[in-house]
């Protein structure tokens, strides 16, 4: 099976321009894409999970990838799927941030000499003139066309600032200076993104002529993906300091039954052969299933021995309630009061909720072990002596877990 043919049997295709053109491209090893990223943060979620192993699919079969850092519209931010205005980020953090992200796509991506580029939108976006821009871009803008494009209703309705605005107009503007600087010749984005990557290829044939070669695609349920980067207690991150290998594998060995072949599908390197004989399980072999996707994901963002371990330590959690790579919040002797600690001061410090009135309510619906026993009483204590050492283990819910120590 060709790359594009298996990109559509994965489930990762959406809409597309030029379906042909696109297909013969790409199967043939001759398309050079982009996806962009924002660098909102200091580092990649498993949001950007789908684009990053779509991108290691592509250069797989022979075609080359150039991951956009957006330097330059992150001084404004995408208000898709937005409901109020980004905050505004320093230069000094943007620059940190887009560090950051080169070191982790490195782990998805081959950099090497000729296989693939790291460009930041900074380079072109930061020089431009805004009269200059208004001459060459803006004439090729239908302000009544950007107003019914799917990035901006929502945000109609709320408030949408004419920074906000731009924003259609600088990503278009990046696959035109990629397209001119670096032969790109195809964009990938979220089904969010639909209307920015139009923009862009319509920017390009009104410039360039009618025979520029560019097109778009977007990836199915890209939206859920950045659904996917957000828990209870927040993101789940890709850089190890900020979601442990442990934690990271506890995501994926708990997503729903109803989606782990999915994700298994869309995400993992398996042969389609191997996941179209699992299409039929369940029961006890779904759990199974959500052990094949947890390692193979954990194996590839923090490496096989990193996910062995994480993989042990789970199935060390679940039959003896004890776990060697658990997430770990280490108190202080600040924290305890006479020598003691109560539960819900326990659960806030440890972010396994948001509030004491979360944690009470946790407590009072059965929800907190410790050490495998239920907690009925929210005064319930802790002396620090019971923290030393290899500390408590406290579990909230079906998912989630840390062991609690006294420094």
């Amino acid at each position: 099976m060709k790359i594009f043919e298996e990109l559509k049997a994965r489930g990762l295709l959406a809409q597309l321009t030029d379906e042909e053109e696109i297909r013969e491209l790409v199967n043939n090893g001759k398309a050079t894409f982009y996806i962009g990223f924002d660098p909102t943060a200091d580092s990649l979620h498993v949001g950007h999970f789908m684009a990053l192993c779509l991108m290691k699919r592509l250069q797989m079969a022979g075609n080359k990838p150039i991951a956009l850092i957006g330097g330059g519209t992150g001084y404004i931010g995408d208000p898709s799927g937005r409901t109020d205005m980004r905050s505004m980020m320093t230069p000094e953090i943007i620059e940190h941030n887009c560090e950051c992200f080169k070191k982790q796509m490195s782990r998805f991506i081959d950099f090497s000499e000729g296989k693939a580029l790291m460009v930041n939108n900074a380079d072109w976006l930061l020089k431009l003139n805004y009269v200059d821009l208004l001459r060459e871009v803006g004439p090729h803008f239908s302000v009544n066309r950007m107003l019914t494009a799917e990035c901006y209703k929502q945000r109609l309705e709320r408030g949408l600032s004419f920074l906000e605005f731009n924003y259609m107009i600088m990503q278009s503007y990046d696959f035109y200076m990629l397209f001119q600087k670096y032969g790109c010749n195809m964009q990938f984005g979220g089904d969010d993104q639909w209307s920015n990557m139009l923009g862009g290829t319509e920017l390009i044939r009104r410039k360039l002529g009618k025979d520029a070669y560019a097109m778009t695609i977007t990836l199915l349920l890209n939206s859920e993906g950045k659904k996917m980067g957000k828990t209870q207690s927040g993101a789940v991150w890709l850089d190890p300091k900020k979601t442990s290998p442990f934690e990271f594998y506890q995501y994926w060995r708990n997503v729903a039954d109803s989606d782990v072949l999915r994700c298994i599908r869309m995400l993992t390197f398996l042969p389609l052969e191997e996941i179209d004989a699992m299409d039929h399980w369940e029961g006890s072999q779904l759990n199974k299933a959500k052990e094949i996707l947890a390692f193979e994901l954990t194996k590839l963002v923090h490496g096989e021995e990193e996910a062995q371990a994480a993989m042990e330590s789970s199935r060390d959690l679940f039959s003896a309630g004890n776990a060697q790579q658990m997430p770990t919040t280490q108190l202080e002797e600040s924290d305890l009061e006479n020598g003691n600690i109560d539960i819900v001061s326990i659960l806030v410090k440890s972010g396994l909720v948001q509030s004491r009135s979360d944690g009470r309510r946790a407590v009072q619906q059965g929800g907190v072990t410790v050490n495998g026993e239920k907690v009925e009483d929210f005064k319930q204590e802790f002396a620090g002596e019971a923290l030393t050492g290899e500390g408590i283990i406290v579990k909230r819910g079906k998912k989630n877990f840390r062991r609690i120590t006294l420094k």
